[in-house]
């Protein structure tokens, strides 16, 4: 029987199911999702350092005193990175078994449970008119592929964003190379195949016109590329297969 859901014109039901589903070895070292596990060595530095005020170091909590909201966290593997750093974290996620998930592991770190995030089974529309011009940043990592309604996500997403206040996005790119990765992460069971749809992918400029036209100003984009061979992640100088996104809400930062 499947878990009551909270509804919103951007969740797709059974993308969240699917998510829902692999609850048990979400946090599993060498279950379906570790390969998000491993991108976290290179997303998560990039996301700090640009949110990080000036002349701070990245192993001394550069991310005191920011808020961030972490939309679609599922279990908590970003937004645990987050408390780390420092941050007042929220992650919102409409699974309800995945943020319950997200709120035992809170416990397992010594150093999350120091700075415990806080979880909310709830959507971007209605968090983000609960909290409008709130957040410093709003982190959107692999999530855009698997939502219903992607403008009125991400319209939902800057609506939490302070003026000044960064937004951020990873996600698959959609183009053949991007295809046939998918198909080799799937193939070694990096990232559960039944989770990607290639015509749910999206390109960076198609996010960038969506948020460049909700006063957006996207100031950087980064390509990143997996190679299976020595089982590494990194930034390229093309993003044709993943993109990192870094934006900026128009407007005096308060």
């Amino acid at each position: 029987m499947r878990e009551q859901i909270v509804m919103a014109s951007s969740v797709d039901i059974d993308e969240v199911q699917r998510h829902s589903d692999l609850m048990d070895s979400w946090w599993s070292p060498d279950g379906p999702l570790w390969g998000l596990q491993l991108f976290n060595q290179i997303r998560i530095p990039f996301m700090a350092e640009e949110l990080a005020s000036s002349g701070k170091n990245l192993s001394s909590k550069p991310l005191m005193g920011k808020k961030v909201l972490e939309v679609g966290c599922g279990g908590g593997l970003v937004t645990e990175e987050f408390a780390k750093l420092g941050a007042e974290v929220t992650g919102v996620d409409p699974s309800p078994v995945l943020i319950n998930l997200a709120k035992e592991h809170s416990k397992v770190d010594e150093r999350v449970a120091a700075n415990k995030p806080t979880y909310l089974n709830t959507t971007i529309e209605e968090h983000s008119k609960l909290f409008p011009n709130h957040y410093d940043a709003v982190i959107a990592s692999e999530v855009v592929e698997h939502v219903a309604n992607v403008n009125v996500f991400l319209e939902s997403c800057v609506a939490a964003l302070k003026p000044g206040g960064k937004m951020f996005i990873t996600s698959p790119t959609r183009t053949r190379l991007g295809q046939f990765l998918v198909m080799v992460l799937g193939a070694l069971m990096i990232i559960p195949r039944h989770l990607m749809t290639y015509s749910k992918f999206t390109k960076p400029d198609e996010i960038s016109a969506i948020l460049e036209k909700n006063k957006c100003r996207v100031d950087k984009v980064k390509g990143l590329f997996y190679l299976p061979l020595i089982n590494k992640v990194f930034w390229v100088f093309f993003n044709t297969v993943w993109y990192a996104m870094a934006a900026t809400k128009q407007g005096h930062a308060t």
